[in-house]
């Protein structure tokens, strides 16, 4: 059996909102069917509401706890728990607990948040240990949402 050859970004992490995304597998690897990242989110972070042009988007809770706003609704998703995202529905997360909470994220197809992850986060080197605190460079998070067909709304 042929191994697919392994994306450059794969191991890569980032720090985005709070959270530290590390690339599981990439659209070069899954032929674009699909991208999935592993989300470690810091209490009290996440990211805001926001709509995308991706297929469907997933979380699975592995450890601690989210609450997830999905179409208008806030729930809590907690470990061993499964969200799924339709196209054009509104969603975010926020981890409200005092540990870090830790998920899996798929989107189909791949790409598309590949992009957002990369342009939007700075690279870290330890996928373990959060970089200090600082607002987010607005200009930069929009216009990478943009490119990747991400709109941001307001906070609910």
């Amino acid at each position: 059996m042929n191994m697919p050859l392994q994306s450059s970004q794969v191991g890569k992490t980032v720090h985005l909102l709070g959270t530290l995304v590390t690339f599981k597998a990439t659209a070069a690897e899954t032929q674009g069917a699909f991208s999935l990242v592993e989300a470690i989110t810091a209490p009290g972070q996440g990211t805001p509401p926001h709509i995308q042009r991706d297929d469907a988007e997933a979380f699975y809770v592995l450890e601690g706890g989210y609450d997830v706003f999905l179409d208008g609704k806030t729930s809590a998703a907690r470990a061993g728990d499964f969200v799924y995202i339709p196209r054009g529905v509104a969603h975010g997360f926020h981890n409200p607990g005092p540990v870090p909470a830790r998920m899996l994220i798929i989107n189909l197809p791949g790409g598309l948040h590949e992009t957002f992850f990369l342009e939007a986060g700075d690279g870290v080197a330890d996928a373990s240990i959060f970089p200090p605190a600082s607002p987010p460079d607005m200009p930069r998070l929009l216009a990478a949402a943009a490119r990747a067909g991400i709109e941001m709304l307001p906070s609910a």
